[in-house]
């Protein structure tokens, strides 16, 4: 993009107070925000505000990626036998409602579950067991796509324009 996608703005707000505020909405705080460096957390904060309940994380090794930002969040004492829902900036569209669904659809056998727009799953928005994810990918860099397929999960369909992935200023338009 060529710019942080964390804080592009749609609406007048940044994508990273979108993707925070529905997940407050959805009574998912206290959130945890993984940063590159120290200084995001200021940039990143004033663009969120001081009314969200939010934990800032510092990447271990920066830029590293989702999977191994996933499994340091997983390795997290705070993370440990409970229920973790995966956001990401890139889907500015995305609303509490989904994140409500998610939870009020996981079934009891599922390791995890994650939004599909009717051709692809979106298994950075999905909802996870943490120790059975965790035992899924550590130490295993293949497409989260691939893993999380290989394990007992549900889907959840949503509408393709509520998943929009935005990468390129091109998908704003």
């Amino acid at each position: 993009m060529g710019c942080d996608k964390a804080l592009v703005e749609i609406d007048g707000s940044a994508m990273i107070e979108r993707a925070a505020i529905s997940l407050a909405t959805a009574n998912l705080e206290p959130i945890r925000i993984a940063v590159a460096q120290p200084e995001d957390v200021e940039e990143y904060g004033s663009a969120i505000g001081p009314d969200l309940d939010i934990e800032w994380v510092l990447d271990s090794m920066t830029h590293a990626g989702p999977i191994d930002a996933i499994e340091e969040a997983l390795l997290d004492p705070e993370c440990e036998g409970g229920l973790l829902q995966l956001a990401t900036v890139d889907y500015p569209w995305v609303s509490s409602d989904l994140f409500v669904s998610l939870q009020d659809m996981l079934g009891t056998d599922d390791c995890l579950i994650m939004p599909h727009d009717g051709e692809r799953g979106h298994p950075l928005l999905s909802l996870i067991r943490t120790k059975e994810v965790l035992e899924i990918i550590e130490g295993d860099r293949r497409p989260l796509q691939v893993q999380f397929a290989e394990v007992k999960h549900s889907l959840l369909m949503e509408d393709p324009a509520v998943l929009l992935n935005v990468n390129t200023p091109a998908d704003l338009e």
